[in-house]
């Protein structure tokens, strides 16, 4: 049995983010929408509803409708979140699966629909940057442990795909290493 490696790239997973719901506020009334990931509507102007994240940006980016920015947004609660984890010497819990995509495609896409955006952009920054150090040193404690598997709580698919290319190589080359020291000590051993 062979084991295929799941391979995604930073565009996957923003595809995978763009199917997320979001809360819309239309300002226009049509019929319900037939699409083939499912239907969507009837849109009324002014009255809230869940739509598709990238069919959110689409109208957005048109002028069709305002975003309801997801409560985690809001910079009082991801100060919070960042002093969470800051704290804790494992991963907390996100409050979005694709924090960073969702909020990077809000943010350039309706930054005026975000009370404090400038502040809520630092704090997803630096959410960001502190888990991915958490993470570095976790894989460099996992190397120099000589571990053989690890278990990756509460990592969302961006993060864990940004060490996906470091680590492979990472246990080549200690493989090669201890290889070539085995060898080593095996032909010293025959030489006594």
């Amino acid at each position: 049995m062979q084991f295929h490696q799941i391979i995604m790239d930073a565009t996957e997973i923003e595809f995978l983010a763009e199917k997320a719901p979001i809360t819309i506020v239309p300002n226009f009334t049509q019929e319900k929408l037939y699409l083939i990931s499912g239907d969507v509507g009837p849109f009324t102007a002014g009255i809230p509803m869940e739509v598709p994240m990238w069919l959110g940006m689409n109208l957005r980016q048109r002028g069709k409708c305002r975003l309801v920015i997801p409560d985690w947004m809001d910079a009082e609660k991801l100060a919070e979140k960042k002093e969470e984890e800051s704290q804790s010497k494992v991963f907390t819990e996100m409050p979005c699966e694709h924090y960073l995509v969702v909020a990077q495609l809000i943010l350039s896409t309706a930054p005026e629909d975000i009370p404090n955006s400038q502040q809520v952009k630092t704090l997803v920054k630096d959410i960001w940057d502190l888990r991915i150090s958490k993470l570095r040193s976790s894989v460099a404690e996992f190397i120099q442990s000589e571990g053989t598997h690890a278990k990756l709580d509460r990592l969302t698919l961006l993060e864990i795909n940004s060490i996906r290319p470091f680590l492979p190589h990472s246990f080549d080359q200690l493989h090669r290493l201890s290889k070539a020291a085995n060898s080593s000590n095996l032909s010293q051993t025959q030489d006594y």
